[in-house]
């Protein structure tokens, strides 16, 4: 019985964290767009930052719990279930197409973050001034975005015609936003809890938990926004989500958790899980270097070669 609760708990975090998500990329998507910011530039930040939370908040909770195996294997796992997983999904949707600009600097830039990671890692722990040096790096990274972000022809986005005014809607979307930031806080909470109770009582350690349940829940807003703007035609901001946030998973999340509890690093990671993460982020380019375009077979391969890193993990 009570572990039939600890899962239904488990699940009751999933929701609150998949709807506060869904909350906090609505209203600051919209928020952005009324400022008339680049689509691209939205999805990297704005959108990127939302769906990242998640992690975050996971991450933050067992790092501080010394549970630093789910608080890296969140990470990992996300970041590869964003290629893998959420791109693939998006493409087998609609074919994606990827501009220059992204594929010559902002996928590079995703790589170079991963690697400076793995080097970090390479000493079995990722200390305060590693943490500090990968915050540094996502200033730079904003700083770039900052100077990229605004359109020539500025966006005519009026978000709350029928709300009385640009005024009344941007308050709406930052009410959407602190109720996200909320759940998101909630179900976070909810979930690692359940999730080290699960691991413990099922025999499973918590890097894989943390590689596989965690890192798929977490990611479901990344899945949730990518493939809503694909199904819009919005390319930019798909592709820009799952870039973005894997740059803010690695830059953001791995960058305030050891400053605030250093994370070890289990030594099988570094011979298997970072350079699948590294490997996925690099495929990206010889992917999407022919004609600029993430279409379904190319989804396609991206996807089953996730399933076959998940079949791997539990073999």
């Amino acid at each position: 019985m009570d572990m039939f609760f600890t899962v239904l708990v488990f699940f009751a975090g999933l929701f609150i964290l998949y709807h506060g998500a869904e909350f906090l990329v609505n209203g600051s998507s919209q928020l952005a767009f009324s400022y008339g910011v680049r689509p691209l530039i939205v999805g990297m930040t704005v959108v990127a930052f939302a769906t990242s939370m998640p992690e975050l908040m996971v991450s933050l909770l067992a790092a501080v719990k010394g549970s630093s195996d789910m608080a890296a294997g969140n990470i990992i796992g996300s970041n590869i279930a964003n290629i893998g997983l959420i791109l693939g999904i998006a493409a087998l949707l609609l074919p994606m197409a990827v501009g220059r600009a992204t594929l010559t600097r902002e996928i590079p830039f995703m790589i170079g973050a991963s690697l400076l990671v793995y080097v970090f890692c390479l000493d079995g722990v990722l200390s305060f001034v590693n943490g500090l040096v990968l915050f540094l790096f996502l200033l730079v990274f904003l700083a770039y975005c900052i100077k990229t972000a605004r359109v020539k022809v500025p966006y005519e986005l009026d978000v709350a015609s029928e709300a009385g005014g640009k005024g009344q809607g941007r308050r709406r979307n930052l009410l959407f936003i602190a109720l996200g930031m909320v759940g998101l806080g909630v179900g976070a909470e909810l979930m690692v809890r359940s999730a080290v109770i699960i691991a413990t009582a099922l025999g499973i350690s918590e890097l894989v938990i943390g590689m596989t349940v965690v890192a798929v829940g977490t990611s479901l807003p990344e899945l949730a926004a990518s493939v809503v703007s694909a199904w819009k035609g919005e390319m930019d901001l798909s592709v820009g989500n799952v870039i973005g946030s894997n740059i803010f998973n690695v830059l953001f999340v791995l960058g305030v958790c050891p400053m605030i509890r250093p994370l070890s690093v289990d030594p099988s990671v570094l011979r298997f899980e970072l350079p699948v993460m590294l490997a996925f982020s690099v495929a990206l380019i010889p992917l999407l270097w022919s004609g600029r375009k993430l279409d379904r077979p190319r989804g396609a391969l991206l996807l089953v070669a996730y399933l076959l890193f998940i079949g791997v993990l539990f073999v």
